[in-house]
Order: C-alpha cells, then sequence, then structure tokens
C-alpha cells in the first residue's frame, strides 16, 4: 500500500487483506459502477495515480460543492485500487441510490469507441466487486450491483435506463451498459470471481449481539492481549459474536478479529 495524504493506493491482493482486517458498521446493500469519463486513459500515465485523484477531488468539492471526492473507491488501467471516500460514509455518486451504496469510479471512458478496457483493469474490476460482495455479503445481482445509467439523474428513480440518464459506466462496459448485459456480461463474471474469493467460515451463524462498553475497544488478531492490534471499536458499536474462548471473543465470521469479552454488553 503507498498513500498520499487521504489517498490510498493497493494491489487486489492489499484490498482483499484490508477488507479482511477492516471492520465496517455502515450497511451496505449496492455497489455502484461508474466511469469517469475523464480523466480517460490518456490522463493516466501509469505513476499519476494521487496527481489524478486529487484532481478529482478538487473538481467535486470546486466544481460540484461536495465535501470532499465523491466515490469510495477508484480503479486504474494498471489493476490497482485507490481507497478514497472513507467507506463508512454515504458516497455521492447516484442520486436514489447512494444511502447504502459504494461508489467504484473506474478511470477511463467506456463509452463505445473510447477507451479499451486493459485486461489488468478488467479483471481489478470483477474483483473488487466480488470482493464487497464477500465483505457485505450480496449475493451479486443487477439489483446489487448497479450502473448509473439506470437511474434518472432528476428524481433519482431507477429507469432502468430511460429518461435523463447519464452512459456511465460506458456503453462497451463489459457489453454494454444495460440491465441485460450487465446481466449477461458483467455479473456472471463477478460470481465466478464470488466463489473463488469466499474463504471456508470459521462460523457459519452468530452466536449473539453485543455492543461495544469501552470508549475505544482494541480488535486483536489474535484472543490475547499481546497480540497485534488491527483497528479500535468506538463505545456503543454493535458487533455480532462467533466464537467465545477464555474470555475473549471473536468478531468476524471469516476473519481472525478477537475482543475482549469484559468490554462487551
Amino acid at each position: 500500500m503507498t498513500s498520499n495524504g487521504k489517498f490510498n493506493l493497493l494491489t487486489i491482493s492489499e484490498f482483499d487483506q484490508w477488507l479482511r482486517e477492516t471492520c465496517f458498521n455502515r450497511k451496505v446493500q449496492v455497489i455502484q459502477n461508474h466511469h469517469t469519463k475523464e480523466p480517460s486513459y490518456r490522463s493516466f500515465t501509469g505513476s499519476n495515480h494521487f496527481d489524478l485523484l486529487c484532481g478529482m477531488e478538487h473538481y467535486h468539492v470546486v466544481e460540484r460543492g461536495f465535501s470532499e471526492i465523491a466515490q469510495n473507491l477508484t480503479t486504474f488501467p494498471d489493476g490497482t485500487v485507490a481507497l478514497c471516500r472513507p467507506l463508512e460514509k454515504i458516497p455521492a455518486g447516484i442520486k436514489g441510490a447512494n444511502q447504502a451504496g459504494i461508489c467504484i469510479e473506474n478511470l477511463g471512458d467506456f463509452d463505445s469507441g473510447r477507451d479499451t478496457m486493459t485486461q489488468a483493469h478488467r479483471q481489478a474490476i470483477i474483483e473488487v466487486n466480488a470482493l464487497l460482495c464477500r465483505e457485505f455479503r450480496l449475493t451479486p445481482t443487477t439489483e446489487t450491483i448497479v450502473y448509473h445509467h439506470w437511474y434518472d439523474l432528476d428524481t433519482g428513480r431507477r429507469t432502468g435506463g430511460t429518461g435523463n440518464t447519464k452512459s456511465c459506466p460506458g456503453t462497451a462496459f463489459f457489453g454494454g451498459n444495460s440491465v441485460d448485459a450487465a446481466q449477461t456480461g458483467f455479473i456472471p463474471e463477478v460470481l465466478t470471481a464470488l466463489s473463488a474469493a469466499i474463504p471456508a467460515p470459521l462460523v457459519t451463524s452468530a452466536l449473539r449481539s453485543a455492543m461495544v462498553n469501552a470508549s475505544l475497544l482494541n480488535v486483536r488478531v489474535e484472543g490475547r492481549i499481546d497480540a497485534p492490534i488491527v483497528m479500535k471499536l468506538q463505545k456503543g458499536v454493535l458487533v455480532q459474536v462467533y466464537e467465545d474462548r477464555n474470555g475473549w471473543c471473536r468478531i468476524h465470521p471469516a476473519v481472525q478479529q478477537w475482543v475482549c469479552g469484559d468490554y462487551l454488553l
């Protein structure tokens, strides 16, 4: 992982690990797919990821009046993915689909006759969608993975592509930007990647729900006081307990994330 200010640039394997080690409290039901259009592939030099991200944020703040960059994630032609607006924050991606959404901007112009998606980029887009489905326990369908083109810009209603819409994520994005094109050209790719990304669960169902009762509660990679800390949870956060062991509680179904049970209610 490399960082520049608020932005973090990861390989897909690093993004996979980051998702496994991070606890999210926001309910996510929809993964939005967009293309930037501008900047396009011609703007990408192979090393100017952060310059492009800063430029996008400047546009979103100064020209659009947003509080920060609109998207949670950005994918690049070299197959990397950037963490942008925190995933815990609602994006400014699709009117009508932001509240429980995550916004992915795929750098490039994927309308017909414009940028030709690199193989590395194609695979990254598929895997980012699959890994998010794994993390938020979503089944890839055209209800959980959506395109900007399917929503009316004025009303925010999902129309399937009629009304005042953008072509985003591009008329040539994985075979087209229609619902049918997504169903035949994109969703099967995500399903295949998801099947490879899902590990055997440690425990398939939670034992109970609990609330953090400490100002900051350390989450560790093992159930012991000297184990490395992967994150901290604030007081009042609700967690699911999947395993109790010697006073420690595992709070993730597929990853070793442990907290001291004395600080859970």
